[in-house]
């Protein structure tokens, strides 16, 4: 019997966060172990209870969460995990992840995945702020690290303006982690 891929989903604080809860709930469907971890930020526009609800699993919302084994959660979650979805990622995970800072949960995550382990970034901001040349660099530094871009997409933004900077649509995000992890544990075998 093949075991169940464990998809570590990570939720920033943007209001795209609440389409956070259908992209985990997808993944689950799709067959997969979901672990949500939310940045602070993430927890003022949803809270972890839907995530708890669907991932049948508890959610971590601070690096001194802790489970009930010996080692810390970040490090329990890195190395069970089969691909890491950030989504939605703001300007500011974006630089942190590129910059590899371990200031929260979330982070330190990303820092401890076992290489070769898929890193897909779904961004979600104003328009302005994707096409800033500081994000733009942020984003090719994890680029060139492997990281794969999914969106963002272009149309009416929550703050009014309508161009690029939307989450893509989480069915497709699904659809990409799913075949992620399958040709991630395929050339693994």
């Amino acid at each position: 019997m093949e075991r169940i891929p464990n998809v570590v989903l990570g939720v920033t604080g943007g209001i795209a966060a609440h389409r956070a809860v259908d992209l985990a709930s997808l993944l689950v469907k799709g067959g997969c172990a979901v672990r949500v971890v939310m940045t602070a930020d993430a927890c003022r526009f949803v809270t972890p209870l839907p995530f708890k609800v669907l991932s049948r699993q508890p959610v971590i919302t601070g690096l001194y969460d802790e489970d009930e084994g010996w080692k810390p959660s970040h490090i329990e979650v890195a190395d069970a995990a089969d691909a890491l979805v950030v989504a939605p990622a703001t300007a500011h995970t974006i630089a942190r992840l590129a910059l590899g800072l371990a200031d929260d949960a979330l982070a330190c995550v990303a820092l401890a995945l076992n290489p070769g382990t898929p890193l897909l970034v779904a961004p979600a901001m104003n328009g302005k702020m994707w096409l800033h040349p500081a994000t733009q660099q942020n984003a090719a530094t994890l680029r060139g690290r492997g990281a794969e871009f999914l969106g963002p997409d272009e149309g009416m933004l929550s703050c009014g303006y309508e161009g690029v900077g939307r989450l893509w649509p989480v069915e497709k995000i699904a659809a990409r982690v799913l075949e992620a992890v399958r040709s991630a544990r395929h050339g693994a075998s």
